[in-house]
């Protein structure tokens, strides 16, 4: 459950089903955790330089589905982009719960 209740999650293969059907998905964990795993056609937009570039990464005209490590930090940028204006939702678990459930990873 996440700490931010307000905040709308989906589990993993939701989110799986939710990009595959056109979301922009999105990773907001550092780059050097990325470079360790990722899950394929998530775009990096690290956290420490969200605020910043977010206006200029991300669609308006579609969703974006956020993930990160276990669902915290994905839950914080979530909320920002609802108050924003953009429809957002955050993958519950994150990379680890996506993990678990043996959906594909690129490592390395």
């Amino acid at each position: 459950m996440s700490d931010y209740p307000e905040v709308p999650e989906v589990d993993v293969h939701e989110a799986k089903r939710r990009v595959e059907a056109g979301a922009y998905f999105i990773d907001v964990r550092e780059p050097d955790e990325y470079q360790e795993a990722r899950i394929p056609g998530a775009h990096l937009l690290p956290l420490s330089s969200f605020a910043a570039r977010y206006q200029e990464a991300l669609p308006k005209d579609r969703e974006i589905v956020v993930h990160c490590r276990s669902g915290r930090r994905s839950a914080q940028v979530t909320e920002f982009l609802l108050e924003h204006g953009y429809q957002a939702v955050n993958v519950g678990g994150g990379i680890l719960a996506w993990g678990e459930e043996e959906l594909p990873l690129e490592r390395g």
